[in-house]
């Protein structure tokens, strides 16, 4: 089993960091990231993270950004070089900017973990940022270099431009992550959510994480979840869905292992092929990963 989405972060030293009073130099990376976020707000490190997976029996896995920063590109690399189950890693660079965004390409791609790209988009103030001139040239580069992208929590603002993306760049493999966050206890949001997320799944150059789903007012268990597990297999089917545990940030609703366990439950009734396809395969096929030694 490879986990398709992990993050890893360091807080150093400052006034808002787990390391106590100190000098500031500069703006805090992880800006998203505060006291208000209990648990999470601490350093979680590459220890710490092989830990958790290897007690729930992954045996790799894809880090994933979560700073829209070079400097947490490179922090990540910097762990697969020293990790072999780090498989592949999801970084950042200038969307808005091409030449600096090429620049950041040639040099990541140094290193074979580097895999794809992302933004935060949920927390960029622009709902047009996937449409922007620049940005839409930058990600051409990125489909260039055999990369993908992947795309955050894009319900609601977007998941819409997202499927446009997919349809304007279709050399360019999109990788929806957390099924775009349905907002399952919403039901008339849902069902613009299913619209959109139906529309995603028509071109063939997207897939979709079935990860990030300790939702707000919906009980974390196989039960409460199924109808959006039927409706990501009804819409993409296994060879386009990919296991993703979103650790550190699962902790908030349920343990790494429990959030593993559900998932584990709601893929039971697939084949033995199917399941690996959503285990392993997906993962493998979308991002090229391969065993390191």
């Amino acid at each position: 089993m490879i986990d398709s989405h992990l993050h890893l972060w360091e807080l150093g030293p400052g006034p808002e960091s787990d390391a106590g009073p100190g000098p500031a130099s500069g703006p805090r990376p992880y800006a998203w990231l505060g006291p208000q976020h209990g648990a999470l707000f601490r350093t979680h490190d590459e220890s710490e993270a092989w830990d958790t997976l290897d007690a729930a029996g992954v045996v790799g896995a894809v880090l994933v950004q979560a700073d829209d920063t070079v400097a947490d590109t490179e922090s990540m690399l910097a762990v697969a070089d020293r990790n072999s189950w780090v498989l592949g890693v999801v970084g950042w660079i200038s969307l808005e900017k091409p030449a600096e965004a090429e620049q950041e390409l040639q040099r990541f791609l140094r290193n074979p973990a580097f895999r794809g790209i992302r933004h935060l988009v949920h927390d960029d103030p622009r709902d047009d940022f996937l449409e922007l001139p620049a940005v839409r040239d930058s990600l051409r580069m990125v489909a260039a270099h055999g990369l993908v992208v992947d795309v955050p929590d894009a319900f609601p603002r977007h998941l819409g431009r997202t499927v446009q993306v997919a349809r304007d760049l279709p050399e360019l493999t999109v990788v929806l992550d957390h099924l775009g966050k349905p907002p399952l206890a919403d039901a008339a949001a849902m069902d613009l959510w299913r619209a959109d997320f139906r529309a995603l799944a028509e071109p063939p150059n997207t897939v979709a994480k079935v990860s990030g789903l300790h939702l707000p007012g919906i009980p974390f268990t196989a039960e409460a979840l199924r109808p959006l597990w039927d409706e990501a297999l009804d819409a993409f089917g296994p060879e386009r869905l990919m296991i993703g545990g979103d650790w550190p940030v699962c902790t908030l609703g349920a343990p790494y292992g429990r959030t593993m366990e559900v998932l584990l439950e709601l893929a039971a009734g697939l084949t033995k092929g199917e399941r690996q396809e959503f285990l392993e395969g997906t993962a493998v096929r979308t991002y090229g990963l391969q065993k390191r030694s």
